[in-house]
C-alpha cells in the first residue's frame, strides 16, 4: 500500500482517538509509519536522501519505542502494508502533517489528565513525535519542498 493512504489511515484513526490510550497508540503508529516511510527511501529513493531517510528511519524506531507505554500489547503495525512511496514529497508533506496531529492531540490530553502516569506517557510520546518531525523537515528541504501544504504547519526554520 502507498504511504500517503497509509497516512490517511492513520490520521482518521488518531481523529477518532477518544483517550490516552489510544492516541498513544496512535502515536506509535505514526512512528512506526515514520520509520517506514524513512526505510522505504532509504533503500530505494533518491541517492541524496538516503543519509536523512536513514537518519528519519532510525529516529522513527527510537521514538516508536519511547512512545509506546511499557508492558503494552504490540497492535497491528500498519505501516508494515507499506509498499512503495510514489511521491515522496507529497507523503513527506502528509507525514508532517500527521505528525503536527499526533503532537496537537498528546498536547491537549497532556494538559487535561490527571492521571500523573498518563501525563508522563502524553510527555514522552509528544517528545519523539518532535524529533521525527524535525527529520521529516529536514527530508523536505533536501527535496527542495521546505514550504509544507498544511496550513497549520510552520514552515522549517532555517539550518
Amino acid at each position: 500500500m502507498d504511504a500517503t493512504r497509509l497516512i490517511t489511515a492513520t490520521r482518521q484513526a488518531l481523529a477518532q482517538a477518544a483517550d490516552v490510550a489510544t492516541a498513544i497508540a496512535e502515536a506509535w503508529q505514526a512512528q512506526a509509519l515514520a520509520q517506514a516511510i524513512g526505510g522505504c527511501l532509504a533503500a530505494r529513493g533518491d541517492a541524496g536522501l538516503r543519509d536523512t531517510a536513514r537518519a528519519l528511519f532510525l529516529a522513527g524506531g527510537r521514538t516508536r519505542d519511547a512512545a509506546q507505554p511499557p508492558g503494552a500489547r504490540s497492535p497491528v503495525i500498519r505501516a508494515a502494508r507499506l509498499t512503495g512511496v510514489r511521491d515522496p514529497t507529497a507523503a513527506l508533506r502528509q507525514l508532517l502533517a500527521l505528525l503536527a496531529e499526533t503532537g496537537a492531540a498528546l498536547a491537549t490530553l497532556a494538559c487535561t489528565t490527571e492521571d500523573e502516569r498518563e501525563y508522563w506517557q502524553c510527555v514522552d510520546a509528544l517528545d519523539a513525535t518532535d524529533e521525527t518531525r524535525d527529520r521529516v523537515r529536514a527530508l523536505l528541504r533536501q527535496c527542495g519542498a521546505a514550504r509544507p501544504e498544511s496550513p497549520g504547519e510552520a514552515p522549517p526554520a532555517p539550518p
